[in-house]
């Protein structure tokens, strides 16, 4: 995984690593590693994350057909953001 630092701004660089970091599921991955998990607890664990990955794609598929509305998004508050 690569970062480019730029205007020697570090700050800048490491809020994007950790971003990519949370996107890979790098932080989840280290706080399941943290203690032993019994095989059972895994397969219920992967069961579940299965069934919720199931779900939503089951919704997002709904709504793409019409079945059901999609939520409406939030507005954000226009403040200064990023340039």
């Amino acid at each position: 995984m690569q970062v480019l630092v730029r205007d020697n701004n570090v700050d800048q660089a490491l809020r994007a690593l950790k971003k990519k970091l949370q996107r890979e599921g790098v932080f989840r991955e280290m706080k399941r590693r943290r203690s032993y998990e019994k095989p059972s607890e895994r397969r219920a664990r992967e069961k579940s994350e299965s069934v919720r990955r199931a779900r939503k794609l089951a919704r997002k598929q709904a709504q793409r057909e019409g079945l059901i509305a999609k939520k409406p998004r939030p507005k954000r508050a226009m403040t200064g953001g990023r340039h």
